[in-house]
């Protein structure tokens, strides 16, 4: 039996936190090392994910480049961002020749510098991209996908992200391989809710304070429920991004009014997620925009009802009225009419939980998702070709 070669790849990752597509890096090295490969991880500062990155396998390696952010894209901000790529392009080059990679990981499509060192360095290039928005303007979309020609291999995690892609670069359809998240799971099916609803329905969120997340319009939506006589709480889990404390100043007074005060609760990030969503009684994912959406699976996988918005990938998770609730993104009224729904008729919400508990077990599995990762990544490092991926020349 011929022995599998080992492979050295080095995985470029923007941020050191801990949400989706942070989250999902740990299931990928987890998955390269049990496969025998030796992965390294570039950081462009120190964070809570340097710890865990360590713990599945990972050796981290601390290096500034710069991250495509929308505020970035602008007249204004594209001459810093093109210095710093060019600054950070030869500390990226120093470090690829003493590690010596055999492939490099982009782990979203936000840091081209690395695109562009995999190219001049010579080695095959897979990109995982986690945050292709369809409502992101035509020149942004083709700003930051153009670079993706460089790739060999394009991986997204829902069909909707892979039709941003092929809509805005059409020569890139050939490279996409569609390999939905993994969301870890003990195994056990969590309790039901219970006896809940009987007094205030916990309402729970978890995600960045955000505006594209929607935070203000469960706000909202909890405002509406309690107008029409229902008890309700809402806890946030999450915290804001760099440059949005406006919006968690917004949130901040929003709460404070009459009537909400006292039953929105902000929760910070947590790192124990699962039992946020085990405390639950409804869990709701009102994003505007949202290429996959782990934490939809997650509250399925916690075995609660789910009411999420109409959009991208978390219309590819949840089933209208079968394992889940889809609401008009954006409207408050219809996120308290789906809420609403399910307090009313407990029963069909367990129903709702059961059906999306089997659906998430069966498509979202962490070992299906390292399997695939693990075969694309050795086909590319060969140059092998599934789907057209191309070999490095």
């Amino acid at each position: 039996m011929e022995t599998k070669r080992s492979l050295k790849i080095l995985i470029s990752h923007p941020s050191p936190d801990l949400y989706g597509s942070d989250l999902q890096l740990l299931e990928t090295i987890e998955g390269l090392t049990h496969a025998g490969h030796a992965v390294h991880v570039a950081l462009p500062a120190s964070g809570p994910l340097e710890t865990l990155i360590a713990e599945r396998g990972g050796v981290v390696k601390l290096v500034k480049f710069p991250v495509s952010r929308k505020s970035l894209l602008s007249p204004r901000g594209l001459p810093k961002y093109f210095i710093d790529t060019f600054i950070s392009l030869f500390a990226i080059w120093r470090m690829m020749r003493a590690i010596k990679p055999e492939i490099v990981y982009a782990n979203t499509l936000t840091t081209p510098v690395w695109f562009l060192a995999a190219k001049l360095y010579g080695v095959p290039l897979v990109c995982h991209v986690h945050e292709a928005e369809e409502s992101a303007r035509k020149s942004v979309a083709l700003l930051l996908t153009v670079p993706l020609l460089l790739c060999n291999a394009v991986i997204v995690n829902s069909k909707a992200s892979r039709q941003v892609i092929e809509m805005a670069v059409p020569r890139l359809r050939s490279r996409i391989k569609l390999i939905y998240n993994g969301i870890p799971h003990s195994g056990q099916k969590p309790a039901p809710v219970g006896n809940g609803f009987a007094g205030q329905t916990r309402v729970v969120m978890v995600g960045r304070l955000s505006p594209r997340k929607g935070t203000d319009v469960a706000l909202e939506a909890v405002a509406k429920l309690v107008q029409t006589g229902n008890d309700v709480s809402l806890t946030l889990c999450g915290d804001i991004y760099p440059g949005y404390e406006w919006f968690a100043a917004e949130l901040e007074r929003r709460a404070n009014a009459p009537d909400l005060q006292g039953r929105i609760n902000f929760a910070g990030y947590r790192d124990d997620v699962a039992n946020q969503l085990a405390l639950s009684e409804v869990v709701i994912v009102p994003s505007l925009t949202e290429p996959f959406g782990n934490v939809a699976v997650e509250a399925q996988l916690a075995n609660r009802p789910v009411v999420a918005s109409n959009v991208q990938g978390l219309a590819e998770i949840i089933t209208d009225g079968s394992t889940g609730i889809l609401s008009e993104p954006g409207n408050p009224s219809a996120l308290a009419d789906a809420i609403s729904k399910l307090m009313t008729d407990r029963d069909q919400a367990q129903r709702m939980a059961d059906a999306a508990y089997a659906s998430a077990t069966r498509r979202f599995s962490v070992a299906r998702y390292q399997a695939d990762i693990v075969e694309l990544s050795e086909q590319t490092a060969s140059g092998n070709s599934t789907g057209g991926i191309r070999r490095a020349k």
